[in-house]
This record gives C-alpha cells, sequence and structure tokens, in this order.
C-alpha cells in the first residue's frame, strides 16, 4: 500500500483492518507487519511503549513495505502528536475527546500551517511521508476517540469538525461511560449497543471514517457490517498469552 492509499482509503470510508500492538519488541511487530493488516497501531497510551520504542516499532512495520504505522498518542497534547508524526506515524488516534473544541485541537496538532500549527521537523517521517508540509498533511489521518460519556453526548458535533479523518471507539471506557461497572458488563448490553448506533450513524452523516477496537476477527467481521468501516483487532500482548496459555493445556492433555 502506498503512502497517501492509506489515507485515501480510510477517508473514502473503505474497510480497512488493523492490528494492535502494546509491547516493545521490534522483531515481533515487523513479523505482524508481514501478515497482510492494513495498519497496525502502537498503544503509547497504555501499551508498554516510550518513544524510543515507537520508533524502532514504526521502522519495523515500514520495513515490511506494506501496512501503516499509527500511534495512539498518550493524550491530546501538541508535543506528543508532532513527536509521533515526525517518528514517521502514517496517523494518530486520540484519546479522550470531550468535545468539537478537543477535536479541533487533534486537527491543528496534525497539520502544518496555515491549517494546523504543527511544528517542521520531521526527523524521520521525511523518509516517506511528504516532506512537503502539503503532502504530509495529505497522508496523514487524526482519528479522535469516542470513549466518554462527554464524548458520546457530543459525538455529532465533534464529527462535523472540518479536517477530521474519523472517529474510533474504544469500547470499554465507552461500556463504563453509558454505566457498566467494568468492560465486560453484559447489563448494560442494550445502551451500548444503541450508543455504538448512534456513534457509527454520527461518522456516516458527516462523511468521515468510524472504527473500533475489537477482541477478535470475528468481532471485527461483525462490526463492519454494523456501519464501521475500519476495526483493529486484540493486541499481541493478549493473543501471546492466549496461544501459550492453549499450548501449555495441550501439553497436559
Amino acid at each position: 500500500m502506498s503512502v497517501d492509499d492509506f489515507a485515501r482509503r480510510l477517508r473514502a470510508r473503505e474497510q480497512v483492518l488493523g492490528y494492535w500492538s502494546v509491547i516493545d519488541s521490534p522483531v515481533s511487530t515487523e513479523w505482524l507487519a508481514h501478515l497482510g493488516w492494513d495498519y497496525l497501531c502502537l498503544d503509547l497510551q497504555h501499551g508498554l511503549i516510550g518513544y524510543d520504542g515507537m520508533l524502532r516499532g514504526l521502522t519495523a512495520v515500514d520495513a515490511a513495505r506494506g501496512p501503516a504505522g499509527l500511534v495512539r498518542v498518550e493524550a491530546n497534547d501538541r508535543t506528543y502528536i508532532g513527536k509521533a508524526l515526525d517518528a514517521g506515524a502514517r496517523g494518530v488516534i486520540v484519546p479522550l475527546i470531550d468535545t468539537a473544541d478537543d477535536a479541533a485541537l487533534a486537527v491543528s496538532y496534525s497539520r502544518y500551517p496555515p491549517v494546523g500549527v504543527r511544528s517542521y521537523g520531521p526527523m524521520r517521517s521525511q523518509l516517506r511521508v511528504g516532506p512537503l508540509p502539503a503532502e504530509a498533511d495529505d497522508a496523514v489521518v487524526v482519528l479522535a476517540m469516542i470513549e466518554t460519556p462527554e464524548g458520546l453526548e457530543n459525538v455529532e458535533s465533534i464529527c462535523a469538525v472540518p479536517g477530521l479523518d474519523g472517529i474510533y471507539v474504544g469500547p470499554s471506557d465507552l461500556r463504563i461511560a453509558v454505566g457498566g461497572s467494568s468492560p465486560a458488563d453484559s447489563s448494560v448490553d442494550e445502551v451500548f449497543d444503541a450508543a455504538l448506533v448512534r456513534i457509527a450513524d454520527a461518522a456516516a452523516a458527516a462523511g468521515i471514517a468510524c472504527g473500533i477496537h475489537t477482541p477478535s476477527g470475528e468481532v471485527a467481521a461483525r462490526r463492519l457490517t454494523q456501519g464501521f468501516t475500519f476495526a483493529t483487532v486484540a493486541s499481541d500482548l493478549t493473543h501471546l498469552k492466549a496461544a501459550s496459555e492453549a499450548h501449555l493445556a495441550a501439553a497436559r492433555g
């Protein structure tokens, strides 16, 4: 996939699939990047990855010459977003977006002047993204997470923010936001499902991408039939545990 093709496909609301990485392991990240995913996202908010790990991880993804390397940044912060993009991220997922103003800030931090306020210093990204500011703006996507009561309440105005490429549901926090006692609380299934419909409808009305994190390929496939245009599957750490656990159980007979 070319550098510009991922952004084009996502903005066109084509269906794309990604995988989530929370561990600082460039070799395993590179292996994952060869499997055919459309993107791999490195999690710097809850993952076990720092700046150096992010840089190594993005380099490993790019070595596969396939998927786009995305980063979920620590916060809606000008420095965090700028550093991720300068390191070569082809997009950022920005957590805890509560209002349209929050989303507008995330867009501005991701775009060069005159559209935004991103400072020019693409130390690594210029190897594949840009390096002209307008070219980089075209190739980089910014996605706002909808995962709080305020974000859900304001989802329509968030989706209408100019320059926002898409929204992304954090289902664990969203389930808690709608009254769940935990990310797995099934007693709020009905209100949670209604929230997902509202979010997908808001994105469709605004003509932007709508994504969601999922625990499995089966759930990802189902979400893509429910109005979501992209989905991320699980994480390397959870799959490492699950695979090892299954083999241990089999070995013990």
